[in-house]
This record gives C-alpha cells, structure tokens and sequence, in this order.
C-alpha cells in the first residue's frame, strides 16, 4: 500500500511516497538501488504528467520481474523524481533502467550503496508518528469531500488519545491545557485500553486539522501517550 505527504527537510518541501509494506522484505533486499529522473512531478494535470506515471510504473515494474528488487517509494525535490529500490544485487537493473528510460528523453542517473539496516527507508521516506496521524487526516478530509461535506462548517470533532498506563492518563488529564480542546469521555476497550476521547468545535480545512492535531498530539507526547486520530459527523447531520 502506498502513502503520499509532504515533510520540510531544511527549508525545502520534499513530496514523499512510500510503500507501507516494503519493509517485510528487509531481511531479503539488502543494496539501496536509486534512480534519479529530471522531473518535478507537480503539475499533475498535465499530459507530459501522465506521459511519466505511465513511465514510472513502467520503471518498477521492470525491476521488480522476478523479483530482482523491491520499490520502496520515491521522493520529489529540486527538480528531481527519486525512486528507491531494494535489492539482493545490482546485476541486470542499469540494463533494465536503459531499456525504460533511454528512449524517453528524461535525464537520468542510478546510484546503489550496500543498506542492510533499511537507514534510508528509515529516515527519508517512513513517515513519522505525526506524518501518519495527517496521512489518516487527509484520508477522512477526501471522504468528506465525497460526500460533499462543507469542510467550512464548525462543528464538535473528537480526537482520541491512548496511553500504557491509567497513571499517564490521569497525568494528561490533570494537565489538559489545549486551545479550545476539552474532555469529553474516558474510553476503555480493546483498541483503547487507557483511552480518551476530546472535543474540539472546529472546521475540517486541512489546516485547521492540522494544526489541532499538531497540538494535541505534542501534548500527549508529554504524558508518554498516543494519537490515535479523530472523527466527525457531515455537516448536513448537525
């Protein structure tokens, strides 16, 4: 299953996608294989756009026959279209690299370093904690949107958090001090064994989530806890 967001790595917005399941084949793909593409990607309503989705499929279809390497995701900065691989050897993919890309036109360069611990995939492409929690967001913005949802519309939005132990919870509960956001019900089930549902009146932009997700989930953190996202109801049912 593949993931798309942005992060911010010294000043310079890097759009990432990631295969979430690429690391259950990190005992068997052991040499980092990159291809470098000159090109940015982001006007996506572009023929010259689908010209190169087509071409990238292409590219990781190539060398994952018979199973010769393993996509683990791409990065988009400075002009450049970085797709990663993981390998058992370098033998055979510039050839199969040439065979998609030579005829193409784009500017490209390949590059493999032996990564037996996946520190790449670790630390430029596997989202963190929070990135994950704006993936799950953006997720539930889309299904909104389908439903023609007014994302402008202010309405009550639970945000749910977790902790290992009843007394981290009750730190964070006499701690509560967020914005806007206050206690609603203690949950405990299987999924939330030390759970806590919050409200929050808000919109549902993306910044507006955001930026109440960034703060609840710094002031779980503080009380050793977890994020485990939120929920809503439409508009039209308020």
């Amino acid at each position: 299953m593949r993931e798309n967001f942005q992060r911010v790595e010294d000043g310079v917005s890097v759009k990432i996608e990631v295969d979430m399941d690429a690391y259950a084949f990190s005992r068997k793909y052991l040499w980092l294989f990159s291809v470098f593409v000159k090109f940015d990607g982001l006007d996506n309503s572009s023929d010259a756009y689908e010209e190169f989705l087509e071409t990238k499929e292409s590219l990781i279809i190539a060398l994952e026959h018979e199973e010769k390497a393993k996509y683990i995701g791409m990065r988009i900065v400075d002009g450049w279209s970085e797709f990663y691989f993981y390998t058992q050897n370098s033998k055979g993919l510039d050839s199969s690299v040439s065979s998609i890309l030579k005829s193409s036109g784009y500017v490209y360069e390949t590059s493999v370093v032996k990564d037996n611990k996946w520190d790449f995939h670790h630390k430029n492409l596997k989202p963190t904690e929070l990135e994950l929690a704006h993936i799950q967001s953006e997720k539930i913005i889309f299904l909104l949107k389908e439903e023609d949802d007014d994302l402008e519309v202010i309405r009550p939005v639970e945000h749910y958090v977790s902790f290992l132990t009843p007394t981290q919870k009750n730190r964070f509960l006499n701690t509560l001090d967020i914005d806007g956001v206050s206690f609603k019900d203690e949950i405990d089930s299987d999924e939330f064994e030390y759970g806590v549902a919050l409200v929050k009146e808000q919109s549902l932009t993306t910044d507006e989530v955001k930026k109440a997700v960034d703060d609840i989930f710094e002031a779980v953190k503080k009380s050793e806890g977890f994020y485990e996202g939120w929920s809503t109801v439409l508009a039209s049912e308020l």
